[in-house]
């Protein structure tokens, strides 16, 4: 009997190209929660990557400072970071500022400098005048310090939330973050397995504009179409990953263009022309329309993403489900995992788990508002609420 390893994997390369692992937890009543569960399931699926990424969003961790952009950026020169605070300086009110703490990670080797900045427009309101909205001034702020200042790179710019990643696997990103003593309503997780884009920090997951957050396994190779298209709307891609696209291309269809996710869902996967033309007469009109108005941004490749934003929690995969997901749902929680065994570590008593079909978007949403301000009665009491300064994490 012929070995059929020598066929399919002539050159004995055991690499495991469609893996990288992501993880979503929500409590859809707005009780915020530790992230030790999120850390442990994310960990489960350790073989998934290879330790080139990791990381975390986090929604509500900064009620303190709820009503102001919250910046993460990484400095990767002194020259950088002095550049950009001069910038910070320039275009907004700085209420307060720190380095994010950290503690010394035995597999962290040579992290950049990460400060966090709680911003407000304030006296530059006027430059709004033109019709862009605040959130405009912010992309168009972001996208300037990652093309134009050497070194710096904001990877997370919204509010009442945030963004931790690097190079690790994502138990040693949370560990280096110290994110056991963060809460929040909503946690998403990624470990990373790179297959054609370099592992570097500003590389790996989540990517964020504004609070739009994207995890991401599998491969955009529709990048190129995706990214023209963006820039033609004051989107650059600077951080060398497929990946980056998701996120601009959401931020552009539910906040600029005001798209339900119904819509926007059949714009990034949409139905096969085979099957479009099948469909009842009025939808096959809105089908081809969407196809004819936003073909640039259908992602191409194998892809399964988390989306998350305040107040939702999308799943969705590509139109043929190449990549895995699995939804779980226990009373008030909702998980998304590309492997139930990660879910049931944490929550062993399911009151349902499915797999959606290749796709239809999963969505989770609050039921009922979540105020900005701190509320003590939306703590689950497990871990610290975030306060500062950074000397209480050290």
């Amino acid at each position: 009997m012929k070995d059929l390893r020598r066929v399919s994997d002539p050159y004995q390369d055991d690499k495991i190209i469609d893996a990288c692992s992501i993880f979503g937890a929500m409590d859809t009543s707005g009780r915020r929660f530790s992230g030790e569960g999120v850390i442990r399931a994310i960990a489960n699926m350790h073989d998934r990557g290879n330790g080139l990424g990791g990381g975390f969003a986090i929604y509500g961790l900064y009620p303190e400072y709820a009503d102001f952009y919250a910046f993460h950026i990484m400095y990767l020169s002194q020259k950088g970071q002095q550049e950009t605070e001069a910038f910070l300086q320039a275009n907004f009110d700085i209420t307060y500022q720190e380095e994010v703490p950290t503690r010394p990670t035995p597999r962290i080797a040579n992290p950049p400098v990460v400060w966090r900045y709680f911003l407000e427009i304030g006296r530059h309101r006027p430059e709004l005048n033109s019709g862009n909205s605040e959130d405009d001034y912010i992309v168009d702020r972001v996208m300037e310090i990652n093309t134009r200042l050497c070194d710096s790179f904001v990877f997370s710019s919204g509010k009442n939330m945030a963004v931790f990643k690097g190079v690790g696997y994502p138990e040693e990103i949370a560990d280096y973050f110290c994110l056991e003593q963060y809460t929040g309503y909503l946690w998403t997780a990624h470990g990373r397995f790179p297959t054609n884009t370099p592992g570097w920090w500003g590389g790996a997951h989540p990517f964020c504009i504004l609070d739009w957050t994207v995890v991401h396994n599998g491969e955009i190779s529709s990048y190129g179409i995706n990214r023209r298209y963006l820039e033609q709307f004051g989107y650059h891609c600077t951080m060398q990953t497929d990946t980056e696209v998701v996120a601009y291309a959401v931020d552009l269809l539910m906040r600029r263009h005001n798209l339900p996710l119904e819509i926007v869902a059949k714009i990034l996967a949409p139905p096969f022309w085979s099957d479009i033309e099948r469909m009842p007469l009025d939808r096959q009109k809105l089908m081809r329309a969407l196809r004819q108005v936003y073909g640039s941004l259908l992602l191409n490749g194998p892809f399964t993403v988390i989306v998350a934003h305040h107040g939702e929690m999308i799943g969705l995969t590509d139109r043929i489900r190449l990549r895995p997901l699995t939804v779980g749902e226990r009373g008030d929680m909702l998980y998304l995992s590309s492997e139930e065994s990660a879910i049931r570590l944490i929550c062993s008593e399911l009151d349902r788990a499915w797999i959606p079909m290749g796709g239809e978007p999963v969505v989770g949403r609050l039921k009922v508002a979540v105020s900005r301000s701190h509320d003590p009665e939306l703590d689950s009491g497990e871990g610290e609420a975030w306060q500062s300064p950074a000397a209480t994490y050290r």
